[in-house]
């Protein structure tokens, strides 16, 4: 342990590889911001805490138990000569699991949400925490396969892992109140999810997109949506 804290390689690993979990936990943030925006601000505290610190568990979990991991590339499966491993059919029920909810919740802003504001408050709340940890896990899988691939030792793997979702809780606050504060962007969130979930979908089957187009057009959307954020704003103030 001592070595790792006076070794500049494993620093550099540590700082790559937290920055990489980091860029890969994006898609959690928005995630977990637009589910969260269904509930009021303290409850989705709450769901953000008790959610992001049970996907954490799980991710150290996952990172202890490196072999079986790894084994989760190898095909497990072969439909019309497609193999598919473990990681894949993660990825394919994963992108699914995106495409059905951000569907779904698309459906009910354009459509209303009285029905579900009826629904009980508890079972509400304890619907959107499992699918914080549900999608967690999922995004899981790829980053720390690529943390595997990063650095050799398990220390900097869980420190980097803890380090991201870290960053994770802290920016998933502001960008959910943006998003209660501008209704409008949240359908934007939401064909992020429809766009990742594609691609989730696409890596399962073999057809990986690579993920600097994917925040390409995240970033130049997301820059359209600040000028149109700062234009309301502007007409507002002249009212």
């Amino acid at each position: 342990m001592l070595e790792l804290l006076t070794s500049a390689e494993a620093w550099a690993a540590l700082l790559t590889l937290t920055v990489m979990e980091v860029v890969l936990g994006i898609d959690n943030v928005v995630f977990i911001s637009v589910l969260v925006s269904r509930l009021d601000r303290e409850r989705s505290r709450h769901a953000r805490q008790i959610g992001l610190s049970l996907a954490l568990l799980f991710r150290i979990g996952l990172l202890t138990v490196l072999t079986w991991l790894i084994g989760l590339t190898e095909p497990v499966v072969t439909i019309l000569d497609q193999p598919f491993s473990w990681r894949d059919i993660v990825l394919i029920a994963g992108g699914l699991f995106l495409i059905a909810k951000g569907t779904s919740e698309i459906h009910d802003a354009i459509e209303g949400e009285e029905g579900q504001a009826a629904a009980g408050g508890s079972a509400s709340f304890a619907w959107i925490v499992a699918q914080v940890i549900v999608i967690d896990i999922v995004f899981s899988v790829d980053s720390i396969i690529t943390a595997i691939g990063m650095a050799r030792d398990l220390t900097i793997m869980i420190a980097a892992v803890i380090i991201a979702v870290g960053i994770m809780y802290v920016a998933s606050g502001p960008v959910s109140k943006f998003i209660i504060d501008y209704p409008t962007t949240k359908m934007l969130a939401l064909s992020f999810l429809l766009l990742i979930g594609v691609s989730l979908i696409a890596d399962g089957f073999g057809l990986h997109v690579p993920r600097p187009y994917i925040y390409f057009a995240m970033a130049f959307s997301a820059l359209v949506e600040v000028f149109n954020v700062a234009a309301r704003r502007r007409a507002r103030h002249r009212r």
